[in-house]
């Protein structure tokens, strides 16, 4: 037992989107996927924050309605959302989108990544500028 454990402290070392438990041993964080039909499940809900990870002119000619737009790169400081909500990302294709969700579930966020991101996308609830 170290003395951080002694003390009471974690029993845990965390590294970027995975921990090291006390035997050692990688424990990944559980991220939650969904389709992209299911995106307009979270349009419009109080509990919930849709993020856009485009570049602003993507969103600007095309986004889920009631997304707000922060661009991935934007993410890599100490961006700060409401604790009590839950983070639902999308970007182009579902990648970015994956990395975003890992990095806030460990920042202890609940979230949601969707699968195939807006590409994927095909709801009643897109938005496009003309």
């Amino acid at each position: 037992m170290t003395e951080t454990e002694a003390a009471g402290g974690p029993a845990h070392i965390k590294r970027r989107s995975h921990m090291i438990n006390k035997k050692g041993r990688f424990v990944m964080f559980p991220i939650e996927t969904i389709s992209a039909k299911m995106l307009d499940y979270y349009v419009g809900r109080s509990d919930a924050l849709i993020i856009d990870l485009r570049d602003a002119g993507s969103y600007n000619k095309s986004h889920v309605k009631g997304a707000v737009n922060v661009p991935y790169g934007e993410l890599e400081g100490e961006y700060d959302f409401p604790k009590e909500k839950l983070l639902v990302f999308y970007c182009d294709r579902g990648g970015a989108s994956m990395a975003a969700a890992r990095e806030f579930v460990r920042r202890g966020y609940r979230t949601r990544s969707v699968i195939g991101g807006f590409a994927a996308y095909r709801g009643r609830n897109l938005v496009i500028s003309r």
